[in-house]
């Protein structure tokens, strides 16, 4: 009697137990085939480039002795696999319980396939794994985003008017893309420092000793980057600081109140973007003049004003205007991909921006509610602000 075939998909690019184990259940179903998710697919549908190549990954899969064969599906998407079934006809389609989707049964009720769904166990003795976890585990350094008055910690920006810039810390469990305006510099500063996690000491202090790090004499580039950075990393919770024609703020100021940093990530999503292209230049086309520095000024008062309000209506707009007094500023900051994706999603949320110095990276958008827009839109970022000890 010949047996069954089974069939898998996934992306397999960091392979552990885990999968493995994975493997070893669905090829108790009959002969086990894999199909692997191209380097084309994951970089459009998950925003990063994979850490092994669609060969790597295929070799590695056909290595493991599970498996009978494999190989790269031709489609996009959730849904990658619909020319590798039609070619193999498999009888059943097997899946873990985080890609149990809807869709895929709907496709094998019309396909007459047999759809069989498993548990995440680990195999016995060995500790569950995932590559979520796995990504967790590499670094737990935060980035940051700025909510509103960026630029001002650049005292060729606040010595026009002082003013605040506002900042969350963000625990780093999504995928940090390089190149896309959540300061990816400083945080790769800190990694050379302390790899895995900041030290326990005054957020302050740390964020001193980062930027001090960051902007050594020997720095050979030119550029002096903002304070801000350092500390929105640093510094957990809500905080904005008091910049005042200095590269370093007079004055900090924090919030740790449970009930607001809840509801800023009930209200704030991010959405993938192109990272900003090498070469890109935001400072082309500046026009920093008094007038347009205490608008973003005033922009980030009210800003937080209306957070320690939680008033949304308030929010949206000074949210918008900040961003607004940002590209008046600077309005190379909306070139390359930016426009197209403001486009897509201006009438789909209350108020836009781009983190950082712009011409790509992300969308950072306040919505109505996080939860249910990143229920419609699959590709948005849910975002969880790094409380005080942690």
């Amino acid at each position: 009697m010949t047996n069954k075939k089974v069939f898998v998909s996934g992306c397999y690019d960091l392979l552990h137990s885990g999968h493995v184990e994975f493997f070893r259940q669905a090829a108790q179903y009959g002969d086990l085939y894999v199909g692997i998710g191209s380097d084309a697919t994951i970089l459009d549908y998950k925003h990063h480039k994979t850490v092994y190549s669609e060969q790597e990954r295929l070799f590695m899969v056909k290595s493991i002795r599970y498996v009978k064969d494999a190989y790269i599906n031709a489609g996009s998407g959730i849904m990658d696999f619909i020319p590798t079934v039609d070619f193999l006809k498999p009888d059943i389609l097997l899946v873990n319980e985080d890609g149990d989707k809807e869709e895929k049964r709907r496709f094998c009720e019309e396909r007459g396939i047999e759809y069989v769904v498993l548990r995440r166990d680990p195999h016995e003795g060995l500790t569950a794994r995932s590559s979520t976890d796995l990504k967790k585990t590499q670094s737990r350094i935060p980035t940051r985003l700025d909510i509103a008055g960026t630029w001002i910690d650049q005292p060729y920006v606040s010595c026009f008017a002082p003013g605040w810039a506002i900042t969350i810390s963000l625990e780093p469990n999504f995928e940090i893309r390089e190149r896309c305006g959540l300061s990816t510099s400083t945080r790769n500063v800190i990694k050379r420092i302390w790899p895995y996690q900041l030290p326990n000491m005054d957020p302050e202090t740390l964020a001193r000793l980062v930027f001090c790090f960051e902007n050594h004499p020997e720095r050979d580039d030119g550029i002096i980057s903002g304070a801000q950075d350092a500390i929105g990393i640093c510094v957990p919770g809500l905080c904005r600081h008091w910049y005042n024609n200095h590269f370093w703020p007079e004055k900090i100021e924090t919030c740790h109140d449970e009930s607001i940093l809840q509801w800023l990530e009930n209200h704030l999503v991010m959405i993938p973007m192109e990272p900003r292209k090498p070469g890109c230049s935001v400072m082309e086309g500046k026009d920093i003049t008094e007038a347009k520095v205490k608008t973003l000024a005033n922009a980030a008062e009210r800003c937080w004003e209306a957070i320690m309000n939680k008033d949304l209506k308030a929010f949206s707009e000074a949210y918008r205007d900040s961003f607004n007094a940002q590209t008046a500023l600077f309005p190379a900051m909306i070139q390359g991909c930016v426009p197209s994706y403001i486009q897509k999603y201006e009438h789909q949320v209350l108020a836009y921006k781009m983190p950082g110095a712009g011409g790509g990276g992300y969308l950072a958008c306040v919505v109505d509610d996080a939860a249910q827009f990143s229920d419609k839109h699959p590709e948005a970022i849910s975002l969880t602000i790094r409380r005080p000890g942690f």
